[in-house]
């Protein structure tokens, strides 16, 4: 009798569990922060800068300066000309290629200001789409004989003006200024109007091989500016992300998505419980479609993959909601640059779960991180109360970050919030 109440208990838990695979994802917006519309990098690999100007215009708009869309093009120009620079002065010893990061169109933006790509499209023909394959090698080879002209002592004054010629010819000469509803801006202008400062912004990540709460130079090649990322525990990394959106700040997100749990075309991101090779031809045809369990995602797991380089930057986006999902609790909707191709025209759904493990770093406000957060980090003064416990800044060792999995218990109900804007 005892050997058949188990059996029925063990049929039950596997019935439950089918009948929770044979259930459709069901996502319910819990926050969301207004975005412009999905745009789409096309043929580049510059969907660093498409998703930290699609940033930058959800900053705006959070500014109250209004709905624009900004160009790409203008900020992609200056960064291969800091490239080149950097590529020939390090005598060629350096990352160089369409890849980069979100604080490079940051730094971009803090030295040459930004413009609308109305008056900067960044392409000759706009019916072609954006393809820099030919550009990169160009200015490639370009710097290769200018490191062996340097070598030889042979480089004359001019080189820089020589990068200038090349991308003029592929984005088009820069406008020294331009017009906004009637009022003549320069680009610095046009970044001081909408009130845009670089240096509020904060780049977060969370690995064991460098100090927490200390900020430090993450070895990936596409930094290749050395930009410095603040370092977090996972658990504190999640709160901060979580907090961000709640507060009405969006998160511009660097992420591993060459993984088999993302899925573009069905719009989901999901890190399944059960391997890959253990499921079978139908487990498969539902995965991204019917809900199932995901892993429980430590930060020794996550530093694991890291350092095997399974989990890589491959590719950044901008994350403007928090969603929760009937099964399996948060998700987050993820603008991609890759067109409105995704069942969520243009955004992938990812879980918790994902961005725990997947997550590069983001890059926020640094006002949308907790008071706490800041001060540990040293971006405000102050003492640190959590959890009646007061740390001063500098002391993290005496913290204890939250383990919890669901949905902050800080967080309100969802709020009445207006769609997103369209250009």
């Amino acid at each position: 009798m005892k050997k058949q109440i188990i059996l029925l208990a063990l049929a039950l838990c596997t019935f439950g569990l089918a009948a929770q695979n044979n259930e459709p994802y069901e996502f319910k917006e819990f926050k969301r922060v207004a975005a412009t519309e999905v745009k789409s990098q096309d043929q580049t690999g510059t969907c660093w800068a498409f998703s930290t100007a699609s940033f930058l215009e959800s900053e705006a708009q959070r500014l109250g300066k209004g709905s624009f869309n900004f160009s790409e093009m203008y900020v992609v120009r200056h960064i291969y000309k800091m490239k080149c620079e950097n590529y020939v002065r390090r005598q060629g010893k350096s990352q160089f290629g369409e890849g980069g990061l979100a604080h490079d169109l940051i730094a971009a933006v803090k030295t040459y200001g930004i413009m609308p790509e109305s008056d900067y499209p960044g392409r000759k023909d706009l019916k072609k789409p954006f393809k820099h394959s030919s550009l990169e090698s160009s200015l490639k080879q370009k710097c290769d004989d200018m490191v062996k002209l340097a070598a030889d002592k042979k480089l004359t004054g001019n080189w820089i003006q020589e990068i200038e010629t090349l991308l003029d010819a592929e984005f088009g000469k820069v406008p020294l200024q331009f017009e906004v509803n009637g009022t003549m801006f320069t680009p610095t202008s046009y970044r001081d109007y909408l009130g845009i400062n670089a240096d509020d912004y904060v780049t977060i990540t969370s690995f064991t091989h460098h100090p927490f709460y200390e900020k430090f130079i993450l070895e990936i090649p596409d930094n290749w500016a050395n930009g410095t990322f603040y370092n977090l525990p996972l658990n504190e990394m999640m709160r901060c992300l979580n907090y961000s959106i709640q507060q009405g700040y969006s998160v511009e997100w660097d992420a591993d998505v060459s993984n088999r749990g993302f899925n573009h075309k069905n719009g989901v991101g999901i890190v399944p419980e059960v391997e890959w090779k253990d499921k079978d031809a139908a487990a498969l045809e539902n995965t991204f479609k019917m809900w199932e369990p995901e892993k429980q995602i430590t930060q020794e797991y996550r530093q694991q993959l890291f350092d095997s380089q399974e989990t890589m930057d491959d590719h950044l986006m901008h994350i403007t909601a928090i969603l929760n999902e009937e099964h399996g609790g948060l998700f987050y909707a993820v603008k991609n640059s890759w067109g409105e191709t995704s069942a969520f025209k243009g955004y992938v759904n990812c879980s918790e779960a994902y961005l725990r493990l997947n997550t590069i770093s983001f890059t926020v406000h640094k006002n949308a991180l907790p008071q706490d957060t800041r001060r540990l980090l040293g971006l405000e003064s102050g003492e640190v109360n959590i959890e009646k416990n007061k740390v001063k800044t500098g002391v993290p060792g005496r913290l204890k970050p939250s383990t919890s999995k669901t949905v902050p218990a800080q967080m309100a109900p969802a709020q009445n919030v207006a769609p997103a804007s369209k250009q």
